[in-house]
């Protein structure tokens, strides 16, 4: 399938925004991977809050409720431009055996207060480069983590690879070790892109490593896919979607890049003359909708696509997905336990992060302290208006009524200014709004970001929204 045959007429006459649309609706804001977002995490939360939390699921005798661990391994022998995420560009492979030693020392902290045994259902390694640990680093990781906590047989083990970093033989070491979920780090075939991001991967690569790890019976693997990089076009990118339907992953993750160079220091390297201008970048989402789409894939919602078998795709059609720090997920809305140099986790009612530096990190540790160093607890609202954002980030659908007895409220009353805020939205056939819910337009999924902002009490009364992403 070619998909320069793909029009975008090929796409619901409604989906494709106009130029007016866009420039009205695409402004920054937050991706909404947590409500309240990690912006608003404060420092007065503390470790011994955060203990307290974990002290509370133990004690309430909540291990036979499944959780999830997050592992964020930071380390990269290579800098890549567009990355912001946190890392640690070195080749000193003995750094990551002493990263082990502490990783060891927090989960002791967490059995501490949690207790031994809990049962966990998905666990993923991210980063960074997570292959950057060895084979023997890797095995020392599982090892710690199955002797402290319960680990499902029947779990999602995921883990993120930079295609750079492995070959087959490492892919079949991955298997022995549980894994059954891979997400591959493409984000672009076209050899100008990748020499503009400082990340060289032939496409013959990452197919060698596709054909292995199918041998090898991994239950899904992802692709992670950015547009808006530096060099790209239309006719590019559609050369790249090309080869992803050739090589035909379970999942597609297709992320908007965010240039922030003041934050994020390696994209001042990337000349903003060659990035592509608002229209290219939604038309660029667009076609590879409507390219994926013809190729077999479901539209997840914003920035996720799977094959119609994959469970992610069964728990759109099922109403039964959900969102956290890793983007659209299967596992139930349950606590994640996040371990490692600014990793978050959620534990109840709370959110916390972790120190974001080695050295800070590694001498909480040193002092026998869990490395949280920010979070927040929750309120009422806070829950509520979750349960709102997040909906419409899954579902595309509020439900009144459902919303109304779930959190004892009248939801129209409760929200009148939310509901009347979406008027513009409404008008521009982005959003429905009934006497009994709220719908997303095919449209209005270009700006869902958008949509959900309206429910954020934080931005409402904080309207510096610069330190977030394009919609768009």
């Amino acid at each position: 399938m070619n998909p320069s045959t793909v029009s975008a007429t090929a796409l619901p006459c409604q989906t494709l925004p106009s130029p007016a649309t866009l420039r009205r609706f695409d402004g920054p804001g937050p991706r909404y991977t947590s409500y309240p977002t990690a912006d608003r995490f404060v420092e007065a939360f503390t470790a011994d809050d955060y203990a307290q939390a974990l002290h509370r699921r133990g004690a309430a005798g909540a291990h036979g409720r499944p959780l999830s661990l997050y592992v964020h391994i930071p380390f990269c022998e290579s800098l890549c431009y567009y990355c912001a995420c946190n890392k640690v560009v070195t080749r000193h492979r003995h750094w990551a055996a002493e990263y082990l030693d502490y990783l060891e020392k927090e989960i002791a902290l967490h059995i501490a207060a949690l207790g031994r045994g809990a049962l966990v259902s998905q666990l993923h390694l991210g980063g960074g480069t997570p292959t950057f640990l060895d084979d023997e680093g890797l095995a020392r990781l599982i090892a710690m983590l199955g002797r402290e906590f319960a680990l499902a047989p029947e779990r999602e083990q995921s883990i993120e690879i930079d295609p750079r970093t492995v070959d087959g033989a490492r892919l079949a070491k991955l298997a022995q070790l549980g894994f059954n979920r891979l997400s591959f780090g493409v984000q672009d075939f076209d050899a100008d892109v990748q020499k503009a991001v400082h990340r060289i991967q032939p496409a013959a690569q990452v197919f060698d490593l596709m054909t292995s790890a199918r041998s090898l019976g991994f239950r899904s693997i992802n692709v992670d896919l950015i547009y808006g990089l530096p060099k790209q076009n239309k006719l590019s990118f559609d050369r790249t979607l090309a080869q992803v339907c050739e090589l035909r992953p379970d999942r597609i993750a297709l992320y908007a890049y965010a240039h922030l160079p003041e934050r994020f220091k390696p994209q001042r390297r990337i000349a903003e003359q060659d990035l592509p201008d608002p229209k290219a970048k939604v038309e660029m989402l667009a076609r590879s909708i409507a390219v994926l789409s013809a190729a077999g894939y479901v539209y997840i919602g914003m920035d996720h696509f799977a094959l119609p078998d994959d469970s992610l795709a069964i728990a759109k059609r099922q109403g039964r997905l959900h969102r956290n720090f890793q983007g659209y997920s299967t596992q139930p809305d349950c606590d994640l336990i996040a371990l490692g140099v600014s990793a978050i986790g959620r534990i109840g009612a709370t959110y916390s992060q972790n120190a974001k530096t080695l050295e800070e990190y590694y001498d909480l540790l040193d002092q026998g302290h869990i490395p949280v160093v920010r979070g927040l607890a929750l309120t009422r609202d806070d829950v509520l208006r979750r349960a709102v954002i997040m909906a419409l980030m899954c579902q595309g659908h509020v439900d009144f009524e459902a919303m109304s007895v779930a959190h004892l409220i009248d939801f129209k009353s409760h929200f009148a200014p939310e509901i009347a805020a979406l008027s513009p939205m409404v008008a521009q056939g982005l959003a429905h709004v009934t006497d009994h819910s709220i719908e997303v337009t095919p449209a209005g999924w270009f700006f869902v970001r958008g949509i959900a902002m309206v429910f954020d009490r934080y931005l409402q009364a904080d309207r510096n929204r610069t330190r977030f992403s394009r919609i768009v």
